[in-house]
C-alpha cells in the first residue's frame, strides 16, 4: 500500500471523497500531497467505485480536450456505489438528469447548439444594463440592512439567481422554487444548505422535502417536481415565445426535429443550476478575499481596470465545481500509468488551480494576476457554455459595491458548505460602511 507523509493511500483517498475536508478546506493539502508525489493516483474510497485522480493542472487539461478517448456519459461526478444503484433502480439510468454535462458529441453538440449564440458575448451585451441594475438592486440592499449582514444569505445567493432566472424567463415569485432545486440538488450532503432552501420556500408555493427522512427519496421528489414545473414552461413558450432563453430551449430544433422533453427539461435544470450556484460562490469567495486581503482591496479599488482579472482570481480560489467524471474509452497512458478502457478519471478542478505548475504563487490571492489559465470553467468541448455570462455578473456587481464601500470586516466566522461536487461559503458575516 503507498504511503504519503506518514498516512496510506487508503486515508487520502477516503478523505477525497469525503465532503467534510471540503468544508474545511483540508482537502487542498490532500491535493497539494498527490500533485507532488502522485498526480495520476489509483483511487479506492470505501463505498465508491475506484477511479483515478487527475490533480496536475496540465493532466486535467489534456483530459478534457480528448473528448473522444475520456468520455462525460457514463459517470459524470463522484457517487457512492449505493447511491448509483438506487438512481439506476429508480430511473432507468444512471443519472437524474441527461444535461450537457452528461452527454458526449454528436448529442452534446447538437444540444449545445440551440443556445450557443444566445450566450455568447455579442448578444449578452444587450443584458448588461439589465444586469447592471439587479446588481445596484442588491448592494442598495446591503445599504438598507445598516452596517452588517451575512453577505451570502443576503446578497450572493440572490444575486446570482435574480439574473438567471430573469434570463430565463421565471417569474420572480417563482425564485424560490428555483433556488431549492439549485441547493437540494448541488448541497444534499449538507444539512444546513437544505434547511436554508426550505426556510426560503415556506409559505411561497414551494416543494417541501424531507417528508421521508431518506435524502435519495427526498432528491427524487424535488428532482420530479422540477420536471414538472419546466415542462409546463417548455409547453407555454412553444404556444407563446418570447424574449428569453426559455423560448430558445423549448423551440430547439435537433436534426430538424423539436427537441424532445427529456433533453429540454434537463436544459432547463442545468441553466438554473449551474447558473445560479456557482457564480454565488465565486461572488461570496472572491469577497471573503478581499476582506482577508485588504491590501488587494485598496489595489483594485484604486484601479478598476483590473476588475477583470479579478474576476478571474475569485473564480480561480473558489473554483466551485470542485470536480467532474471522465470514463477512458480506450487503454492509453497519464501520467506514466497505464489507464484501461472503463476506467473513471476524477478531474479535481481545484488541485489543477492550485498547481505551482501552472501559477506563480498559487496560494496568494492576486487581483492582478496574470496569467491565470484557471480550468474553473473547464476546456474542450464541454468548456462551460455561460462563461460570459458568470464573468459579466461578477464584474457588475463589484463595480457597483467597490466604489460605494468604505470599509469592510469579518462579523463572524465564515463556513463552507460540506460538498464535494458544487461548494462554496454557506454563510459570511460581515461589517461595512458604504456610501
Amino acid at each position: 500500500m503507498t504511503k504519503f507523509a506518514g498516512f496510506t493511500s487508503a486515508t487520502l483517498d477516503n478523505r477525497l471523497v469525503n465532503p467534510l475536508h471540503y468544508g474545511d478546506e483540508s482537502v487542498l493539502a490532500d491535493y497539494a500531497t498527490l500533485r507532488r508525489e502522485d498526480p495520476v493516483h489509483w483511487t479506492t474510497p470505501d463505498g465508491f467505485r475506484p477511479f483515478w485522480s487527475i490533480t496536475s493542472h496540465a493532466d486535467i487539461t489534456a483530459v478534457s480536450k480528448q473528448n473522444d478517448r475520456y468520455i462525460n456519459r457514463l459517470r459524470t461526478y463522484l457517487s457512492p456505489i449505493e447511491g448509483e444503484e438506487w438512481t439506476m433502480q429508480m430511473t432507468g439510468d444512471t443519472h437524474l438528469f441527461r444535461t450537457l454535462v452528461d452527454l458526449d458529441d454528436p448529442q452534446h453538440m447538437k444540444l449545445r447548439r440551440i443556445t450557443h449564440n444566445w450566450f455568447q458575448p455579442a448578444n449578452l451585451r444587450k443584458r448588461e444594463a439589465e444586469i447592471a441594475a439587479i446588481a445596484k438592486a442588491h448592494v442598495d440592499r446591503m445599504a438598507a440592512l445598516g452596517d452588517a449582514c451575512d453577505f451570502v444569505n443576503e446578497v450572493a445567493l440572490f444575486y446570482p439567481l435574480r439574473v438567471i432566472m430573469k434570463i430565463i424567463g421565471i417569474p420572480e415569485a417563482d425564485e424560490p422554487l428555483m433556488l431549492q432545486l439549485t441547493q437540494e440538488i448541488f448541497g444534499p450532503q449538507d444539512p444546513d444548505v437544505v434547511a436554508r432552501s426550505q426556510r426560503v420556500t415556506t409559505g411561497n408555493g414551494g416543494l417541501m422535502t424531507g417528508a421521508t427522512g431518506d435524502p435519495q427519496v427526498d432528491l427524487l421528489a424535488t428532482v420530479q417536481f422540477f420536471f414538472t414545473y419546466f415542462r409546463e414552461v417548455a409547453a407555454d413558450r412553444r404556444a407563446n415565445p418570447r424574449d428569453d432563453l426559455a423560448s430558445v430551449i423549448a423551440n430547439g430544433m435537433v436534426d430538424d426535429q423539436p427537441i424532445d422533453e427529456l433533453s429540454a427539461t434537463s436544459y432547463f435544470a442545468i441553466a438554473a443550476t449551474a447558473g445560479h450556484d456557482t457564480t454565488s460562490s465565486s461572488v461570496a469567495g472572491g469577497m471573503l478575499q478581499l476582506i482577508k486581503n485588504p491590501d488587494q482591496l485598496a489595489k483594485l479599488k484604486a484601479d478598476p481596470s483590473l476588475l477583470a482579472s479579478a474576476v478571474e482570481e475569485m473564480i480561480r480560489w473558489v473554483t466551485p465545481v470542485k470536480h467532474f467524471m471522465r470514463t477512458a474509452t480506450e487503454d492509453c497512458e497519464l501520467g506514466g500509468k497505464t489507464i484501461k478502457a472503463g476506467d473513471g478519471l476524477c478531474l479535481f478542478y481545484w488541485s489543477g488551480n492550485r498547481d505551482a505548475a501552472a501559477f506563480g504563487d498559487p496560494d496568494t490571492f492576486r487581483v492582478d494576476r496574470h496569467p491565470n489559465p484557471q480550468t474553473a470553467f473547464g476546456n474542450g468541448v464541454h468548456l462551460c457554455l455561460g462563461l460570459h455570462l458568470a464573468r459579466m455578473e461578477i464584474r457588475a456587481l463589484f463595480a457597483e459595491l467597490l466604489p460605494r464601500l468604505e470599509a469592510i470586516e469579518l462579523a463572524g466566522e465564515p463556513k463552507n458548505t460540506t460538498a464535494n461536487f458544487v461548494s462554496g461559503l454557506k454563510t459570511l458575516p460581515i461589517r461595512y460602511k458604504l456610501r
